[in-house]
């Protein structure tokens, strides 16, 4: 009689484990954004609090999940590959549904709180939202926001790739996808340095603006499209400008005209710290409208989270 074949009694739990593959999950997402972002396994480690180990276990599970090389170690730096950036622009967009879904839980329950991701371009970035987000969190001290900043092409684009919940910029869109509210008026100046041989002056004309050195904002700045908008009104083009340089900033900008570069047409805003000192001046220009709006700006069908919708609300009331 033949023998019977041995068996090996298997526990369920290591049943489920040898049954189970590596999976993702939002936390592992987090750390490989961070990664990405900071370019640094242990800086990214830093900031969640795990090991520099720890962090690296948790990008080779991920890579293990998908099959391929996520992140290629450097000399100096790390650097997503082409998976990696694909992986990033979907896990930004996990993390956000993530962040929305939890305070559209807490709102149920009557309470204001969450993670909120928004984005402003340069000025209303940098000179308005900072102020409003310190007021709303002092209301709502379980809420935390995120700002980036960005010129409005890239907020916008943010906005649509579901990166950004809420932006705030200043030039329109003719994208039908993108939903914008007029929330501020801003008015934009011709800036001269201190020394300037029109320091005497209160305003000249579009002929001597267009004879000046000039430097202009880079493509896809709400600044420049605001003025290439209000030359246009005027029977002017940006080319009827003695273009010198192009920055990619305000503050590159207001560095510029303090060395002599050029002059240039600014946000009032950005340069009320700079007028006050009497290191920069600002004129007005004879027919020529700098006014513009900043916009409330986010995704026509994206439902607003009930934190966005608050944060939102606030900001009409703050305006």
């Amino acid at each position: 009689m033949s023998e019977a074949p041995r068996t090996r009694t298997v526990k369920n739990e290591d049943r489920l484990a040898l049954q189970t593959p590596i999976l993702m999950d939002i936390w592992q997402l987090n750390i490989f954004c961070k990664v990405v972002e900071l370019k640094s396994f242990s800086k990214a480690g830093e900031t969640v609090h795990l090991s520099q180990p720890t962090v690296s276990s948790h990008i080779r599970d991920l890579e293990e999940h998908f099959g391929c090389r996520l992140i290629d170690r450097l000399s100096k730096e790390v650097l997503p590959t082409k998976a990696g950036e694909l992986l990033y622009t979907y896990g930004l967009r996990m993390i956000a549904l993530r962040d929305e879904t939890e305070a559209a839980l807490a709102a149920f329950h009557g309470n204001i709180k969450g993670h909120l991701v928004i984005g402003g371009s340069t000025i209303p970035g940098v000179y308005v939202l900072p102020r409003a987000v310190g007021k709303f969190i002092k209301n709502y001290s379980e809420v935390t926001i995120s700002l980036a900043i960005g010129d409005t092409e890239k907020i916008i684009n943010d906005i649509l790739s579901h990166t950004l919940e809420l932006g705030i910029v200043g030039a329109r869109t003719g994208d039908k996808k993108i939903v914008q509210e007029k929330l501020v008026e801003d008015e934009m100046r011709l800036i001269i340095p201190s020394g300037h041989k029109w320091e005497g002056e209160k305003r000249i004309t579009l002929k001597k603006l267009f004879c000046e050195p000039f430097i202009i904002r880079e493509r896809g700045s709400g600044t420049l499209k605001s003025l290439r908008h209000s030359l246009s009104r005027a029977g002017h083009r940006i080319d009827d400008l003695n273009v010198t340089a192009e920055m990619g900033s305000t503050a590159a900008v207001i560095q510029g005209i303090k060395n002599n570069i050029g002059i240039s047409i600014l946000s009032a805003v950005a340069i009320s710290e700079e007028i006050q000192t009497g290191k920069l001046k600002a004129l007005t220009i004879e027919h020529l409208d700098l006014k513009r709006n900043f916009y409330l700006t986010r995704h026509r069908y994206r439902t607003q989270s009930p934190l966005c919708q608050a944060f939102t609300d606030f900001l009409k009331r703050e305006a």
